[in-house]
């Protein structure tokens, strides 16, 4: 069991929500994305999800991409990346960590990521490869490392079948039709589809996509097992760039965590 695997038992047997945090590695920069990984875990999230940098981040919205495009002009790499979870676990041997990108990328440092049990890294999930297929069918095999797959509300329950089988650590329930930072959220159908992923699957189901405030995340706590926030945090992110005043982010993390649980 990987430190992911055992936070989101804990939470289960403690009857909590888990609450992930999304950033992009390098926006604004490496040492700030460090930095918000120890702020976020002080202000209640179990889980940290980071954002790799890509050229072409179809699954995003405007303002995460804007994200990667300023990682990217700073030459963000997934071996800084891997570099700065590593000096990350120096403190923290407990938060899990879930890297979050697109397959080119995990390919091409597919050796970097088998080569070691100490990578620090808990989790992928990869966007653009069909949720019926794992890593290992793409030559990452390190048995540490997690395969997130997405669950859309047009999944067929043929799809979510084979999904579920070939998934580990949790499901991430994307809760709308659209790409991250979409608002609009139907919580009978995010509810219904939840239920079921549930008749496939005793894993965890998160929910993410179009959370933007600690009242939608509160009513998407009753249905799913956690909530995954991204948009919102990039966005005050992008606007303490400047001054690296993160206090309003910590404030909001901590209402997103008072209010699942």
């Amino acid at each position: 069991m990987n430190k992911l695997q055992a936070k989101l038992t804990e939470l289960k047997t403690n009857n909590k929500k888990a609450l992930v945090a999304y950033l992009v590695a390098g926006d604004p920069d490496l040492n700030s994305t460090l930095e918000l990984m120890h702020l976020f875990v002080k202000s209640g999230v179990d889980i940290i999800e980071i954002g790799v940098p890509f050229t072409d981040p179809i699954a995003e919205g405007p303002i995460i991409q804007k994200a990667h495009d300023r990682a990217l002009k700073l030459n963000i790499s997934l071996d800084l990346i891997i570099d700065m979870v590593v000096e990350f676990r120096k403190t923290d041997s407990e938060t899990p960590i879930v890297l979050m990108g697109y397959l080119n990328t995990f390919i091409s440092y597919s050796k970097l990521l088998n080569s070691s049990d100490e990578l620090g890294v808990d989790a992928i999930l990869v966007v653009d490869i069909p949720g019926e297929l794992k890593l290992t069918n793409y030559g990452i095999t390190n048995s540490n490392i997690d395969t997130i797959s997405l669950i859309s509300p047009t999944t067929s329950n043929e799809r979510i079948q084979q999904i579920t089988q070939n998934s580990s650590g949790f499901i991430y329930y994307v809760n709308l039709r659209g790409v991250t930072g979409s608002s609009n959220l139907d919580v009978n159908e995010i509810e219904k589809n939840i239920n079921k992923i549930r008749q496939y699957t005793d894993i965890p189901t998160l929910a993410g996509f179009g959370i933007k405030s600690p009242e939608d995340a509160k009513i998407l706590a009753k249905s799913a097992d956690g909530v995954i926030v991204g948009s919102s945090i990039v966005e005050m992110i992008d606007s303490a760039k400047t001054t690296k005043d993160f206090s309003e982010i910590e404030n909001y993390l901590k209402d997103l965590h008072k209010a699942i649980n």
